[in-house]
């Protein structure tokens, strides 16, 4: 099973926000997943971004596929190096 940590997307028409997941990367992106780990809110001032640190670590040192998206929210917080 290829696991990756993506976006799936929420929310209503022109009003989206978006969990982050881990997923099967066979799956469809708002098909099942595996953990959701977070939220993020790209319409907010601030973008806001919720994330369970703990599970977020966890994932990543399984080694999967981390969207270009993500990888730019875990730098931001703190979760990468750049």
């Amino acid at each position: 099973m290829a696991i990756g940590i993506r976006l799936t997307r929420k929310g209503k028409i022109n009003k989206p926000s978006y969990s982050i997941i881990v997923a099967d990367t066979r799956k469809r992106r708002d098909g099942a997943y595996i953990e959701r780990i977070g939220t993020y809110d790209p319409r907010s001032k601030d973008k806001k971004v919720i994330l369970n640190k703990e599970k977020a670590l966890y994932w990543l040192k399984q080694g999967p596929r981390v969207s270009d998206t993500v990888r730019s929210i875990f730098r931001k917080e703190g979760l990468l190096k750049k």
